[in-house]
C-alpha cells in the first residue's frame, strides 16, 4: 500500500456500513465504487427493501438510543424520540449520503456476483451487468442480518411457517388476528414480534419457545436511557460487568416473576435482549413461554415437556448466519459455528488488501461502527498504516476473542461480539502503532467515549 498511488477499491455494499466506510475514502482521496444491489442506500434499514434483504418491520424501533448511533460528523436531528423508528433512521442515512456527496458515487441495482483474489494479489470482480473489473482492494460491507438461519425439526408442520426475517406486521406476510402462534427465540427481534402479536385483540394465543431464558433488560434505568451508561475506561471490566449485572438485577427482578423461566447464566453473559414491553406483557399473560420444539405434527407442535398444543403459524426468531455469496473460496467463508476470526474483526491474515466491515456484534450499536474501522482502513490504503507481522496479528485475534466472548456462553450468536467502546479505543490506538510502523503519525483521532454524542 503506497499514499502516493493508493489502489482502487470495490466497496460491496451501501448499508451503514458501505455508505460511511465510501465517505471516509472520498474525504482522503483514495478511488473507488460502491455496488449496491438495491436501488437504494440502507441495507437491512430500508423497509420492504426490493432486493428482499431487509429484517425491517412496520413497527420496528431501533434498540440503541439516538444518543449512540449517530455518526460522528453528522448529528441526529435534535427532535429525534429516545429511540427512533426505522423510517426515521433511513432518512438519516440519505440525508448524510446527500450531506456529503456520495450518492453519485454508487452504482446501484448492481450486485457483486464474485469477487476473486488472483496470484498477483488482485481482485477481479463479476457484477450483475456481466462485467468484470479488477481492483486493488475489496471492502466487505454486505451485513450479516440477511441469511436467515432456521432450525430443523422432527416431523412436518403443515401451517404456515417463516423466519422472523419476513415478518412485517400481523397481517403480513400472514393473517395472525385470532391464530395460535409460536414465536422461537428470544432475541430483540422476538421479543417485538411476541409483545405486537401477543395483544389480545391480534393473537388468540401466544408463545415464545425457547432452550432457556434470558434475561431482558430495560430501554430505560433510573429515568435515563439505559445504553447511554458505560463503563469508564479505566474500570477493570470484571467489576464493571459486575457492577451492571447487580444494577440489572435490581432494576428487573427475577424473570421467574414474570411467569419466565430462569435464566441458566447471569446479566451480561449473553447478548441483551432489551424490550420495554416484553415483561410487560408476560406479566399480564398475554406471552406464554414453552420450552424448545421437540417436533412438529401437522398442525400440533410438541414442546420439549411434551406439552403439545395447536398452532396456526410459527415465526422463527433464530437469528442469522453469516454469508458472502459472492465469494468461492473456502477460506473465505466462515466455519459452521460462524466462527471468523480476524485481525480487530477486520483482517484475515495474509490477505491485506480484504477489509470485512461491521462485520461484529457490538455493544451498544453497529450504526457506527464501520465509521470508526473504516480511520484504519483508509489510513492501511493511504499507507499511513502497516499492518503487524501475521504470527502477532493471530495472537492478537486469539487474545480479542478471549477478552471480548470469555463472558458469553457459547452459541453462534457470540462469535462476533466486541464492547464498542474498549474496541474504538483499542482501534485508535492500533492506528497508532501501524503509524509508528511506517515512521510515520497518524492525525488526532477522537476519543471512543465522544462518538455518538456522548
Amino acid at each position: 500500500m503506497t499514499g502516493a498511488n493508493p489502489p482502487r477499491v470495490c466497496i460491496i455494499g451501501a448499508g451503514c456500513s458501505g455508505f460511511t466506510s465510501a465517505k471516509r475514502l472520498k474525504d482522503l482521496g483514495i478511488p473507488f465504487d460502491c455496488f449496491e444491489m438495491s436501488d437504494n442506500i440502507g441495507g437491512n434499514w430500508y423497509y420492504k427493501n426490493p432486493n428482499g434483504l431487509s429484517a425491517c418491520y412496520a413497527s420496528l424501533h431501533i434498540d440503541t438510543s439516538k444518543w449512540r448511533l449517530a455518526f460522528e460528523d453528522y448529528p441526529v436531528p435534535a427532535d429525534w424520540p429516545d429511540f427512533p423508528h426505522h423510517g426515521q433512521l433511513l432518512s438519516y442515512f440519505n440525508d448524510y449520503v446527500d450531506h456529503f456527496g456520495l450518492r453519485e458515487m454508487i452504482k446501484f441495482s448492481t450486485r457483486v456476483v464474485d469477487a476473486t483474489r488472483k496470484s498477483d494479489g488482485h481482485w477481479s470482480v463479476t457484477l450483475s451487468t456481466g462485467e468484470t473489473r479488477l481492483y486493488g482492494a475489496l471492502m466487505v460491507c454486505n451485513g450479516h442480518h440477511w441469511d436467515a438461519r432456521i432450525p430443523d425439526y422432527p416431523g412436518i408442520f403443515d401451517g404456515p411457517a417463516f423466519h422472523s426475517h419476513d415478518y412485517r406486521d400481523p397481517f403480513d406476510p400472514v393473517e395472525m388476528r385470532g391464530k395460535n402462534v409460536v414465536v422461537v427465540g428470544m432475541g430483540n427481534s422476538a421479543m417485538d414480534i411476541a409483545s405486537e402479536l401477543s395483544q389480545r385483540p391480534i393473537a388468540k394465543t401466544l408463545w415464545v419457545s425457547a432452550r432457556r431464558g434470558v434475561w431482558v433488560l430495560p430501554k430505560y434505568m433510573d429515568g435515563k436511557v439505559a445504553d447511554k451508561a458505560s463503563m469508564p475506561h479505566w474500570m477493570p471490566r470484571a467489576l464493571g460487568v459486575a457492577l451492571g449485572r447487580s444494577k440489572i438485577k435490581r432494576a428487573v427482578g427475577r424473570m421467574e416473576d414474570y411467569g419466565l423461566p430462569k435464566p441458566d447464566h447471569e446479566p451480561l453473559e449473553a447478548h441483551p435482549s432489551v424490550s420495554g414491553e416484553f415483561l410487560t406483557r408476560a406479566g399480564c399473560g398475554d406471552v406464554k413461554f414453552k420450552p424448545s420444539i421437540k417436533s412438529l405434527e401437522g398442525r400440533r407442535v410438541r414442546f420439549a415437556d411434551d406439552s403439545v398444543e395447536d398452532v396456526d403459524v410459527i415465526i422463527y426468531a433464530t437469528g442469522y448466519k453469516i454469508s458472502f455469496p459472492f465469494f468461492s473460496d473456502p477460506g473465505l467463508r466462515p466455519g459452521a459455528d460462524n466462527r471468523f476470526p480476524l485481525f480487530k474483526r477486520m483482517f484475515k491474515p495474509g490477505i491485506d488488501n480484504l477489509y470485512f466491515m461491521g462485520l461484529a456484534q457490538p455493544l451498544p450499536t453497529l450504526v457506527n461502527f464501520a465509521e470508526q474501522q473504516a480511520k484504519l482502513a483508509a489510513d492501511h490504503l493511504a499507507g499511513r498504516y502497516e499492518l503487524p507481522p501475521r504470527e502477532e496479528m493471530e495472537a492478537v485475534i486469539a487474545r480479542d476473542e478471549a477478552y471480548y466472548l470469555k463472558g458469553f456462553y457459547k452459541a453462534q450468536r457470540h462469535t462476533i461480539q466486541v464492547d464498542f467502546n474498549h474496541y474504538v479505543r483499542d482501534l485508535l490506538k492500533e492506528i497508532e502503532r501501524g503509524a509508528r510502523r511506517t515512521g510515520q503519525r497518524g492525525p488526532a483521532q477522537r476519543k471512543p467515549e465522544m462518538i455518538g454524542g456522548q
